[in-house]
């Protein structure tokens, strides 16, 4: 093994887990000093988002959001390119689902306008997501700086949309009207009446969700253009030097990116609020980024950290209604370690895991 290679279960598997329990490590002692128990804290949170059927409901749905995100994130990462406009891609992708649902709703069935709704929220994401890799791709404009900018940008439109365009009339309220039965996603409650989730608006875009990891793995591992996509992430000159045109990869990886952003808007929108209305993604965009990173931009990795920071939020809100010394900005600081040890300081330990396998394989190498 060469210095700097790690074994897949450990950079896939351990080094996550250090940098989860370090996060918890120090939130713990942060809880400790507001004169808290930590593990009592970490007790409340647990059963808050897995101790029974309501709380798991609302921390499934909660993953859903993450989990399109995540994967939106993560195809970006394949190619090499930082895509952290997510925030905005769903944003606008909201605005193609409430169009859709505001279309369709009145003249026919939920499972006529769910398809119509993916294709616009997917549509409306990647078009979002197109100036941005336009400018990379043809300009040389850094990808970061533009995705955030259009985040702003998509606030401003919306704001403008929901307020002199789609607002329904005699309301003050800058949201459209509440769609008909035609629009609304089911709830999984309500398909499994069996299967007791209380009030959570979990839905059938936690089975979209799901689809989108399925579609991520066979497009990025078992199809030409993922192979394209990661030749061109691994080494750009080579990519190019094989023939492979960064112009084309650039700006159909970020098509594809902004596309799986959009789709959340269907869990919010279409799912759970059934009307489009402002800052429905709650910061989730962002959340991606982390979710992206401590999963290892693998499908399966996203999935697991996406339930992991729906554990967050869920059991956070448990945690802050029964311990009313933890507030809910404690939360948000918790939610920010872990983001913090998931992303700004991913390598914390890799060094030192690096050393420690480097050490225990020098005999082998010596030998052979």
């Amino acid at each position: 093994m060469t210095r700097g290679k790690l074994p897949k279960w450990v950079d896939y598997g351990l080094l996550p887990a250090l940098n989860l329990a370090a996060a918890f490590l120090v939130a713990g002692l942060v809880v400790l000093l507001i004169g808290e128990d930590p593990l009592e804290a970490v007790r409340i949170l647990i059963y808050g988002s897995l101790g029974f059927g309501e709380g798991v409901g609302f921390t499934l749905f909660y993953a859903t959001n993450f989990i399109f995100t995540g994967l939106a994130v993560a195809v970006a990462f394949h190619a090499g390119l930082f895509n952290i406009g997510g925030e905005g891609q769903a944003y606008v992708g909201g605005l193609g689902v409430g169009l859709a649902c505001l279309a369709l709703d009145r003249f026919v069935p939920w499972w006529v306008t769910f398809p119509v709704a993916v294709a616009g929220g997917a549509i409306f994401g990647a078009a979002w997501a197109f100036v941005p890799a336009y400018l990379q791709a043809k300009r040389g404009s850094h990808v970061v700086i533009t995705t955030i900018m259009f985040n702003f940008i998509a606030s401003s439109l919306m704001v403008y949309l929901l307020v002199n365009v789609l607002a329904k009339p005699g309301s003050m309220q800058p949201e459209t009207r509440n769609f008909e039965p035609g629009g609304q996603l089911p709830l999984i409650r309500d398909l499994l009446p069996g299967l007791d989730l209380g009030q959570a608006p979990l839905n059938l875009a936690f089975v979209l969700a799901l689809a989108a990891c399925a579609f991520v793995w066979v497009l990025i591992w078992r199809s030409r253009l993922g192979y394209e996509i990661r030749t061109f992430g691994a080494n750009q000159s080579a990519a190019i030097y094989a023939g492979i045109s960064p112009v084309r990869i650039t700006i159909v990886t970020m098509l594809i990116s902004g596309g799986l952003a959009g789709l959340m808007a269907i869990n919010e929108v279409m799912g759970s609020q059934t009307r489009l209305l402002l800052e429905f993604t709650a910061g989730y965009g962002f959340v991606g980024i982390a979710v992206a990173l401590m999963g290892r931009a693998h499908p399966v990795g996203i999935i697991l950290a996406s339930i992991l920071f729906g554990m967050l939020y869920q059991g956070g809100a448990e945690l802050a209604f029964e311990k009313p010394a933890i507030t809910r900005d404690m939360i948000v600081v918790i939610q920010g370690l872990v983001i913090l040890f998931a992303g700004a300081l991913e390598h914390l330990f890799r060094p030192w895991l690096q050393r420690l396998f480097a050490s225990g394989h020098a005999p082998e190498a010596q030998a052979a």
